[in-house]
């Protein structure tokens, strides 16, 4: 049995996997196919059953090499994912507490050393440089709809020791669209999986069906669980950090709230709810262009802000340093002012 004919769906079945429901999926499997006459008995189901072990350990030996040891902390070691075979290293940022002098343990025996090239605190992920070449790299999936869905088994892998580790589970939670973390960061998606996330398992790989790493494991995103970061998001993160060092995320120096807007502003803007400003810093970006306590944001560069969601949206990188139009109600009157978007250090 060949590694693609392993995508199963398992929507309804329960998130912790028995021996026997998985022999009795692949039954099923078998005899729909045709490949099956009768129902299989005795050594044919063994047989079965070993197929799939055999190609569950191969997913293990497809990408274990391009997963590494991180030493980046005191006590217990953590795990990296290769990203580029010229060295660099993309892990969970929670569990890197140094920048230089990194210690990283390769699938091969050797040791290398590595330091830090930037830190996403806010999707916590971090980029490693180390100091070897050379690095297998495994292929990252691009993690869209067509490649995962809820009930897809899925393997996370760790090194944590000499060895790589693994366990088995499927994906619990899969959203359509982009999901933004407690932290401010924003991902393409939404992926959360059942696997126990084991010591030292968080910045190593999950592993779909084909072999292929869906993304990065974090246990640190959401308190009790295990969640991952997809390829693509790493992919956008890793790049800005390239450039820049740091993700750059812009900033008004602003506290708000939401709250409903008058009738008559409603059907002006066919718009429900605005920003109250709480709290505005005196020398801040929205200080210095004239908002005040009590302001109303309802646009940001003429586009509807109704939550905080809503607004750090609107203050991605490529807004930094930029003047752009702000309305706002103030007095129960709509007033248009401009504001320079600072950067959140």
């Amino acid at each position: 049995m060949g590694m693609r004919q392993l995508q199963f769906r398992t929507e309804h079945y329960p998130s912790h996997f028995s021996r026997y429901l998985l022999s009795r999926w692949v039954m099923y499997q078998a005899l729909e196919s045709g490949k099956l006459k009768e129902k299989p008995e005795g050594d044919i189901m063994t047989g079965v059953l070993q197929d799939v072990s055999n190609a569950l350990a191969q997913m293990v030996e497809t990408v274990g090499p391009g997963v590494v040891r991180v030493e980046a902390r005191r006590r217990l070691a953590a795990s990296g994912v290769v990203w580029s075979a010229d060295g660099l290293i993309v892990t969970a940022n929670h569990v890197v507490r140094q920048d230089e002098n990194i210690g990283l343990g390769l699938a091969d025996g050797q040791r290398a050393s590595a330091q830090v090239v930037g830190r996403d605190p806010t999707t916590d992920l971090a980029v490693l440089r180390a100091d070897t070449k050379n690095l297998v790299k495994p292929a990252w999936a691009q993690a869209d709809a067509s490649t995962m869905a809820v009930g897809h088994l899925v393997l996370a892998l760790g090194r944590p020791g000499k060895t790589v580790q693994a366990t088995l589970g499927i994906i619990s939670a899969l959203s359509e669209d982009g999901w933004r973390t407690p932290a401010g960061g924003l991902l393409d998606r939404y992926l959360q999986t059942d696997v126990v996330m084991y010591p030292g398992f968080s910045g190593g790989p999950l592993v779909d069906v084909n072999g292929q790493v869906l993304g990065l494991n974090t246990s640190a995103l959401l308190r009790g669980i295990s969640l991952t970061v997809p390829g693509t998001s790493i992919g956008k993160v890793v790049e800005t950090l390239l450039t820049h060092g740091r993700v750059r995320r812009g900033y008004l120096g602003i506290s708000v709230q939401p709250v409903r807007l008058p009738e008559a502003l409603k059907q002006q803007l066919n718009q429900e709810v605005g920003l109250l400003l709480v709290a505005v810093e005196e020398n801040g970006p929205a200080g210095k262009a004239g908002l005040v306590l009590g302001d109303t944001i309802v646009t940001l560069d003429g586009t509807a802000v109704s939550s905080y969601d809503d607004l750090v949206t609107l203050l991605g990188a490529d807004q930094v340093g930029a003047e752009v139009p702000l309305r706002i109600v103030r007095g129960g009157q709509l007033q248009d002012l401009k504001v320079v978007i600072g950067e959140r250090k």
